[in-house]
């Protein structure tokens, strides 16, 4: 028994609303045809992911940097139309913005 049917068995009579419920493809980011650019580097000797390409405003790409950095648990920054993601979570990316609506076109190894 989860959470949810021990409410409905507290309070048989709510409705719940699902109109509020989001759904990762709703979010009002624009996507665009041309694909994103995935890439994995070594810098200093660490692994980085860089996600690049992307032709919309730079407050959009802002945004999925911070809601990629959130889902991932990880560090990142933007810089220079780049968005540059802590480790090798090139998988883990590309299955998050396919799920977005977004085309993601890998590169290197």
């Amino acid at each position: 028994m989860d959470l949810r049917d021990q409410l409905k068995n507290l309070f048989p009579d709510h409705e719940e609303d699902v109109s509020k419920q989001t759904d990762e493809t709703s979010s009002n980011i624009w996507l665009q045809d041309d694909p994103i650019i995935c890439k994995y580097e070594k810098r200093k000797g660490k692994p980085i992911t860089i996600l690049e390409g992307y032709n919309g405003a730079t407050d959009d790409f802002k945004k999925l940097a911070k809601e990629l950095k959130q889902k991932l648990s990880v560090g990142g920054s933007f810089k220079d139309e780049k968005i540059i993601i802590q480790g090798d979570y090139r998988d883990k990316i590309m299955a998050i913005l396919k799920r977005k609506g977004f085309k993601v076109k890998r590169v290197g190894g």
